[in-house]
């Protein structure tokens, strides 16, 4: 069993990152988004890029938490998460999820949305989107637009989700 170290992004881990966003994925999609995201600043939050790391510091996973909107009210938006191919199935994914939404807790946020694998977002405390009366802007299917209120007893807002101009929707 490894042991994962989790850390914010420093300005020097952004090749690393670029690379395993491009080893976990067929296309440079995700990894553009990830640029695009950070030259945004109404979309990009300092300490919500979130880095795994192998325990002789090698980069392995990452996720990344952005500002969106539902109906105006700024929430977060999780994507992308990538693992390079070496390291999948071994909880360094987990991990950098587990500490973005941490750090996001600490921030004071609490709506976290995640378009996803149905099998694998609900171990965070992720639910259909659509109990909250949340509703993505295009058609999905409802197991897969997801949300979790990272303190269920402050309320949520509801309606239609407003991605950054970097999501290209």
């Amino acid at each position: 069993m490894t042991t994962w170290t989790t850390r914010p992004e420093a300005a020097d881990d952004i090749p690393a990152i670029r690379d395993i966003l491009l080893a976990a994925f067929s296309t440079t999609a995700e990894a553009d988004l990830v640029d695009a995201l950070r030259a945004d600043p109404q979309a990009w939050i300092e300490g919500l890029s979130m880095l795994t790391t192998a325990p002789d510091g090698t980069p392995v996973g990452y996720a990344l938490l952005s500002r969106c909107h539902v109906d105006g009210a700024p929430v977060l938006a999780l994507a992308p998460c990538a693992v390079v191919p070496s390291a999948q199935r071994t909880g360094a994914g987990s991990a950098a999820i587990r500490a973005a939404l941490e750090a996001a807790a600490a921030r004071g946020e609490n709506l976290v949305l995640v378009l996803g694998h149905a099998d694998y977002y609900p171990r965070f405390g992720f639910a259909p989107a659509s109990r909250f009366g949340i509703r993505a802007p295009f058609d999905v299917p409802d197991e897969a637009m997801m949300a979790m209120a990272l303190d269920r007893a402050r309320p949520v807002p509801t309606g239609t989700i407003r991605y950054p101009a970097a999501f290209g929707v």
